[in-house]
């Protein structure tokens, strides 16, 4: 059957990802900067990092790097692992997932300064990298 005419034609991933910004994900807890005076960069890499194609519903396995300048909080790391956790079940687009973090994590700990990058693992001969960063004015070199 063809399209009817004014008719859009429905995209497979249309819907998917809806209400990605919404979604509840476990707290991240902070503990306060003792050098609030200081710009220094707080590096972490979550080599093991994975989450599931919501399309395919296979798994997407990628090296997360979050940096950031501090202001009054720095992330715990223990509750940021239960957080990463989280996604394994998740059916998220890779866009989506570092783009939700940068959201929670700069909710969490009001950052001067940060940066997620994601660099997921090859599918089907395609390496997918994304970035996303908070004050982009008081970035770090």
């Amino acid at each position: 059957m063809g399209q009817v005419a004014g008719e859009r034609k429905k995209n497979s991933y249309e819907g998917l990802q809806k209400n990605v910004r919404k979604s509840k994900t476990p707290a991240i807890e902070t503990w306060k900067n003792q050098y609030p005076d200081k710009d220094y960069v707080i590096k972490i890499d979550i080599p093991e990092f994975t989450c599931i194609c919501p399309k395919t519903k296979l798994p997407d396995f990628a090296v997360i790097t979050i940096r950031y300048v501090p202001d009054k909080a720095c992330i715990e790391l223990k509750s940021l692992k239960y957080y990463t956790i989280f996604y394994r079940n998740i059916g998220i687009f890779n866009e989506n997932v570092v783009n939700k973090m940068l959201d929670d994590l700069v909710r969490a700990c009001s950052p001067r300064w940060m940066e997620i990058v994601g660099e997921f693992n090859a599918r089907g001969g395609i390496r997918t990298t994304v970035s996303a960063e908070h004050n982009i004015d008081h970035r770090v070199r």
